[in-house]
């Protein structure tokens, strides 16, 4: 039995560099009509459309403005908002679906489209499949007096910023000095308000986009500028957002990076004392072995997903916890938000230092991550690597010798072809050393 495939979504929807194909206006147009076909076959339908601040949001909301409104649908239109706003946004208008436009933290020049359901979450593989069968068909507009009409919503951010502050009840920032890097991004205005307004003397930084600066050496991919300022600042602590505000990452008061391992690990370790955790963590492959030894010392589990927030999700509501996310500062507090949001994110990390009275320091340092190496092997064709004997003997040796002091794994890049090599060790020395051995290893097996 063979398993059907998408045409054009991915795990985290459509994306691609701006004027290759998918990701150009005609496409978004014919995007737009299918749909709006697929959410309007129960009758009269309702799709809000958010964008991050890069130049081609413009030319992509409209062209899915006029495929919505052919096909008969009302269209909120929400302007430049963190995806997270819309994934919240969608479910307080009562909207059929959230659009987003925005390729998150990759450079201006790339776009993409995200889809939310009524509920704020990722679209179900049904629905994608179903949109990619309309994309099949030819375009049809509805007769003039079904047309869909379209409207700015005037408000949105000051909705999104009160619900914001909502997720963090009783919580008062006054007397904390606060450095915010908005990546040029979709969080440009919201994100320092959410802070101003709870009380914080806030510093920003990257809050100046002109629709080709997204992302530009700022942001959680880029996090030294926010560094040197939290230190000039003399900041309690930074904060930064990608471009399209759903991922976090912080620098302490003594100017050192923390991660999403790490922010997640502040979060679970203060609502597990509040016994207000609600069961285990949902990590990634890609989750630090020292963050999982960090967690078992309190007698909190952590179970690892496939690496993307579509998947950590699943697994939350599998097991019917709340806290999940990734490294790479992706973090899901399903209590508060139904998908992965940097600025409600901040705020439980705030809320676990000021019920602890730990600085952001202090709090994360009853984790050690342990030293990480990873080589990308390229292979020449398409190959289970991960079927040959030879490659499974390999990593067992490996496994072996690290013995219980070290994790390997070897995981299929989802858009390219390559292997990516990973070992985690106590020993920085030998996880270099057995990381090359065993890339030398899978090279000569693929070759």
């Amino acid at each position: 039995m063979t398993t059907r495939k998408k045409k054009f979504f991915g795990t985290d929807g459509i994306r691609g560099e701006v004027g290759t194909s998918p990701i150009n206006a005609e496409f978004m147009l014919k995007l737009g009509w299918a749909a709006g076909k697929v959410f309007a076959r129960e009758g009269k339908s309702r799709i809000l459309i958010g964008k991050d601040t890069r130049i081609s949001g413009y030319m992509f909301e409209a062209a899915l403005e006029a495929g919505l409104s052919s096909a008969g649908v009302e269209t909120y239109m929400a302007g430049p908002m963190p995806t997270p706003a819309v994934a919240y946004l969608t479910r307080t208008f009562q909207c059929d679906a959230g659009i987003v436009i925005s390729a998150s933290h990759n450079p201006f020049y790339d776009n993409g489209i995200k889809f939310f359901s009524a509920e704020g979450t990722k679209l179900p593989d049904d629905i994608e499949f179903e949109i990619e069968d309309e994309l099949e068909k030819p375009m049809q507009t509805v007769p003039s007096d079904m047309l869909g009409k379209a409207r700015r919503v005037e408000d949105a951010k000051g909705r999104y910023v009160e619900f914001c502050k909502s997720t963090a009840p009783g919580l008062s920032l006054k007397g904390m000095k606060i450095v915010i890097d908005c990546a040029h991004g979709a969080t440009y205005e919201v994100g320092p308000k959410v802070f101003w307004e709870l009380g914080a003397e806030v510093t920003v930084i990257g809050n100046k986009p002109n629709g080709l600066n997204i992302n530009e050496d700022v942001g959680s991919t880029h996090p030294r500028g926010l560094q040197q300022a939290v230190l000039e600042e003399k900041a309690d602590l930074g904060i930064a957002f990608d471009g399209d505000g759903d991922r976090l990452m912080m620098v302490d008061e003594r100017g050192e990076l923390v991660d999403g391992d790490e922010l997640l690990f502040v979060i679970a370790s203060y609502r597990h004392s509040a016994h207000k955790l609600g069961g285990g963590v949902v990590g990634t492959l890609m989750s630090n072995l020292g963050f999982e030894q960090a967690l078992a010392k309190q007698g909190i589990p952590l179970v690892r997903a496939k690496v993307g927030d579509r998947y950590v999700m699943e697994q939350l509501k599998e097991k019917g916890w709340i806290l999940g996310g990734e490294n790479s500062g992706h973090i899901v507090c399903k209590d508060v938000q139904s998908t992965g949001d940097g600025i409600v994110s901040a705020l439980q990390v705030l809320v676990a230092l000021k019920e602890t009275g730990h600085s952001l320091f202090e709090a994360k340092s009853g984790m050690r991550k342990l030293p990480q190496e990873m080589i990308n092997v390229r292979l020449k064709s398409k190959v289970d690597v991960l079927s040959i004997p030879e490659v499974k003997a390999a990593v067992l040796e490996t496994e072996k010798a690290l013995a219980t002091r070290g994790r390997v794994l070897l995981r299929p890049s989802g858009t390219e072809p390559v292997v990516r090599v990973m070992i985690e060790g106590e020993n920085p020395a030998e996880v270099k050393q057995a990381c090359k051995a065993l890339a030398e290893q899978v090279e000569s097996c693929v070759a």
